[in-house]
């Protein structure tokens, strides 16, 4: 089978931390990556996985549709709308560049495969400062951000409520009862006769999307509001076996490989 090229966007950060002892103080930063469970899923697999991390973005993703094209499939994730849109030439020079969000637009329009997983920075996130509401990329989705910090804490976790068609390719092989997961991102679900809903919160928190598949011209989207990993997206979830094959089936069916 002919490997399909994914790209992921995001999913790392790093922290600066004082630390004080008595007269003195010092700093420290650290850096953590938060894609690697998924990058051990999809190890060995049928799926090319570039991992982009989130310092890389302003400067790494492509400028061009033809670049865009040497992926299959697109994931943003925990990555924030001005992290695409300013590059260090608009940000520093002041120089006209290209709408890179507006690329992954129409590079899912014209065929691509579109994710974004949920997170502080994806949807509208902490405090609105993901900034997707609105955006072009937004209209690729199968969902419509809210305007304002729109996380779903759930600290004492929930399970995903299947709703959708268990035949649908997404659902392929996860029967039975998924593990705790514990937050997610509200989103509006869209009202399209392509849009399907196949898993949301209980109706105890809302019964929000969690999982939405939906068609964009002639390429393909996919939202899953929760993580890709801790915190709201725990341990148990991610090493569930399911966890595997939840990706596995998003990816096929966004890049038509199921």
């Amino acid at each position: 089978m002919t490997s399909k090229k994914v790209l992921l966007v995001g999913e790392s950060w790093m922290s600066s931390a004082t630390h004080y002892k008595g007269f003195d103080q010092f700093g420290s930063v650290t850096f953590h990556l938060g894609a690697e469970p998924l990058v051990k899923a999809l190890a060995g697999s049928e799926f090319e996985l570039t991992y982009m991390q989130a310092h890389q973005v302003p400067t790494e993703l492509p400028l061009t549709m033809e670049g865009l094209n040497a992926y299959d499939a697109i994931i943003l994730s925990d990555i924030g709308s001005n992290s695409i849109l300013l590059h260090p030439d608009v940000w520093l020079q002041g120089k006209p560049m290209p709408n890179r969000v507006k690329l992954l637009r129409e590079w899912t329009r014209q065929g691509g495969g579109l994710i974004m997983i949920g997170g502080y920075l994806t949807f509208q996130g902490i405090d609105g400062r993901g900034r997707w509401a609105r955006t072009a990329v937004e209209d690729a989705l199968p969902v419509t951000c809210l305007p304002h910090d729109d996380r779903i804490e759930v600290p004492e976790g929930f399970r995903a409520e299947i709703v959708g068609n268990r035949a649908h390719p997404l659902l392929a092989g996860l029967d039975g009862e998924w593990p705790l997961l514990l937050g997610a991102n509200e989103v509006k679900l869209r009202d399209r006769a392509d849009v399907e809903l196949l898993a949301r919160l209980p109706e105890s928190e809302g019964g929000h999307p969690l999982l939405v598949a939906g068609e964009f011209g002639e390429g393909r989207s996919v939202a899953w509001t929760s993580d890709i990993g801790p915190h709201w997206l725990p341990n148990s979830f991610v090493e569930w076996p399911g966890y595997a094959r939840l990706w596995k089936n998003v990816l096929g069916w966004v890049t038509k490989a199921s």
